[in-house]
């Protein structure tokens, strides 16, 4: 069953208490696992699942947190990102791992 949450931090902390505790950082060419000095190209990584947030008073302020694991790796971890007018510029293939899940 699909998990559905009201905020960005309900979804986060959800998140975490069910296993998703390395912290992530969106790169141009990958996603870097702060704290274990490692980087995860999109061949490297699955998206387990995603959550999409507007802002109440700003449609603009717009974010997606994703649920990101790595069994080669033994990463999993939360990622969290702005899409829309303040997305991050990404090389292609980052593009193409992340928009099947936007």
């Amino acid at each position: 069953m699909a998990r559905t949450y009201d905020t960005l931090s309900q979804a986060v902390n959800d998140l975490i208490a069910r296993g998703y505790t390395d912290d992530l950082t969106l790169h141009d060419e990958c996603v870097v696992c702060n704290g274990r000095d490692s980087s995860l190209k999109p061949e490297e990584f699955d998206i387990d699942e995603f959550h999409r947030f507007e802002g109440d008073s700003n449609p603009s302020d717009e974010s997606i947190v994703y649920a990101i694991s790595s069994g080669k790796n033994g990463i999993k971890g939360v990622l969290v990102n702005a899409f829309g007018p303040r997305a991050s510029s990404l090389n292609q293939a980052m593009v193409d791992k992340l928009s099947i899940h936007r």
